[in-house]
């Protein structure tokens, strides 16, 4: 069997991995097993990538503040 690839740099491409996994599952070409553990990981991957951006939102937020504040 050929390897297959999947991303996880982006929420777009954590759903199309999360998608092909889902097919793969029905069609049979992964048990239940690695179809979850792929599925947790694109969890862990997802909130790994909101939790940077909150992060830098938050950042800039103190950073504006801290502006206003000097003012």
């Amino acid at each position: 069997m050929a390897k297959r690839r999947l991303k996880f740099d982006t929420p777009s491409d954590i759903r199309k991995s999360a998608t092909r996994v889902a097919n793969m599952l029905l069609n049979g070409e992964i048990g239940a097993k690695s179809g979850q553990a792929i599925i947790s990981a694109c969890k862990v991957c997802l909130d790994s990538i909101r939790t940077d951006e909150q992060q830098k939102k938050l950042d800039e937020l103190e950073r504006l503040v801290e502006q206003l504040t000097k003012q």
